[in-house]
């Protein structure tokens, strides 16, 4: 099952606001690679467009998910030169593939790193972020609390490095968002066409704000969120920010967020077109038809590709998108397969 509204808070005047400062950066850093940009003809034909790209984040830098370019991107800005940041501790929240990042950017760094996961996370992720030399600890209760527990471990020498924010923090997140943009920037340079949908995982929201900030005004987006964390769907459909209580217990465990970024609200809020909230199923599907195209993928992967088969597929929603048979749509795996266990259980 999947429930789509389109966006009452549109805004048609939003244009393009990024820069390809983030590509020049990665680009110089040791293992910079670009994500492979797979076309698609078999989704293409399914889902009744002209062709169907899919961005596959499925390792940056040594690590299954696009998450580095945010941290590496926001660590240099936070952290500076070697001797500023000698000593200080790197805390984060994380459902995973955050966590796991900050936790590597701290031990290229010399620092220690705390990253904090709600209760339910599975002990693969676990183990990937310990195995990057930072302590874990495992919280009573969601992401959204694991958060609320970083904020309160902040201090002189100990420094959060969230990709969500709140009022009082609000410039590292941002810092996050900008990095994003180097997934999109190598997207115009593989496409060699443009986009005419894009197809976005939510969470919290800082990829999909990258994506605004990107594709505003050139494309028209969709974002997706799981049923039982569909934060992003409710707030813009209450015209405000609004949380939806935990627990939220998604497979698409790096998109179980109860509350959008107060950084990411303003721009996904007026640039996407259509929010779409999926059951687990889509993600089962998802996951099954791109492992049939031999596309290994996580469950965050399998739901952006679930849902879009499922948007695509109904009428109002492909309108409210301007899709058709001539479309151009892409959509953003955003990792690979994070918790081998589940996949397998998956894909049987």
């Amino acid at each position: 099952m999947i429930e789509w509204i389109a966006n009452p808070l549109r805004d048609l005047s939003l244009a393009p606001t990024d820069d390809d400062a983030p590509l020049r950066f990665h680009r110089g850093l040791p293992g910079y690679a670009p994500t492979p940009l797979i076309d698609s003809p078999e989704l293409a034909g399914e889902w009744g467009v002209g062709r169907v790209l899919l961005k596959f984040e499925r390792e940056r830098f040594g690590l299954p998910a696009f998450k580095l370019l945010g941290v590496s991107w926001a660590a240099e800005r936070l952290l500076g030169d070697a001797s500023r940041a000698a000593g200080q501790e790197l805390i984060c929240a994380t459902d995973g593939n955050h966590g796991r990042a900050v936790a590597r950017v701290a031990r290229q760094r010399g620092l220690a790193a705390t990253v904090l996961v709600p209760k339910g996370t599975a002990q693969a992720r676990i183990d990937a972020i310990e195995g990057e030399g930072a302590k874990v600890e495992v919280v009573d209760g969601s992401y959204d609390d694991a958060v609320r527990l970083s904020a309160e471990l902040a201090g002189d020498r100990r420094l959060v490095l969230s990709d969500t924010s709140w009022p009082g923090y609000e410039e590292v997140p941002q810092w996050v968002i900008e990095g994003y943009a180097t997934i999109f920037h190598e997207v115009d340079e593989q496409a060699a066409a443009a986009v005419d949908v894009a197809v976005i995982p939510i969470g919290v929201g800082a990829l999909a704000a990258a994506g605004a900030r990107h594709l505003a005004g050139r494309a028209r987006l969709a974002g997706v969120e799981p049923v039982t964390a569909a934060c992003m769907l409710e707030s813009v459909r209450a015209g405000r920010i609004t949380e939806v209580p935990g627990p939220h217990p998604s497979i698409m465990a790096g998109l179980n967020a109860g509350l959008p970024s107060l950084v990411a609200w303003p721009l996904v809020s007026r640039a996407f077109d259509v929010f779409a909230a999926a059951e687990d199923e889509v993600a089962v599907e998802g996951t099954r038809r791109l492992a049939a195209l031999g596309l290994e993928v996580g469950e965050v992967s399998g739901g952006a590709a679930g849902a879009a088969a499922r948007v695509l597929a109904d009428h109002d929603a492909r309108k409210s998108l301007g899709a058709d048979e001539g479309s151009t749509v892409l959509v953003l795996l955003t990792e690979g397969v994070t918790d081998p266990d589940a996949y397998v259980r998956i894909v049987a």
